[in-house]
């Protein structure tokens, strides 16, 4: 009789982010892999295709104003068009000290799930590009560290996240 072991489960991470997704009750899996240097990377890694990999990229308003915008993986942010969404004539990116300071996440990590927001505790606002709902097809973003993401219902995503949804990126 010979014997069989069975190999142990990975236990899911524990981030923030994993933390808040689960108290937000979307149906979602976490996913742990080695470090990926590029999209294509991050996709294969997440067993999806690139478009399925969102983006969480942080944007500053003003002085200690930020939003996080919502871009599918083959796509980049369009700044006429969000400008005009936001009705304001200037926009821009933080660097990646500003940005962590903003969010609680590093640059990579950042996800709208545990996100640190305002001063007074209310959340960044989130803006998803429509194509993301649009596509109708399970999404990947990031899970608050290096090698974490979580991938769930892209509908799931937008209403827990309370994202504005619209148009606001162009292809690559």
């Amino acid at each position: 009789m010979s014997e069989t072991s069975e190999i142990p489960a990975v236990p899911a991470p524990f981030t923030r982010a994993t933390e808040a997704l689960a108290a937000s009750g979307v149906v979602h899996t976490v996913v742990s892999h080695g470090p990926v240097a590029s999209l294509d990377e991050a996709a294969a890694a997440r067993g999806l295709l690139p478009r399925q990999v969102v983006k969480t990229l942080v944007v500053r308003r003003g002085d200690d104003d930020f939003l996080l915008v919502l871009v599918p993986g083959d796509r980049q942010i369009s700044w006429p068009k969000l400008r005009a969404l936001l009705g304001v004539s200037r926009l821009s990116m933080p660097d990646a000290g500003t940005a962590r300071d903003a969010t609680g996440y590093e640059r990579g990590t950042i996800t709208p799930f545990g996100a640190q927001g305002r001063a007074d505790g209310t959340p960044w606002p989130v803006i998803a590009d429509a194509l993301i709902v649009e596509r109708a097809e399970p999404v990947s973003i990031g899970g608050g560290a290096h090698g974490v993401s979580a991938t769930l219902d892209a509908a799931d995503l937008v209403s827990a996240t309370r994202a504005t949804v619209a148009d606001v990126t162009d292809e690559l």
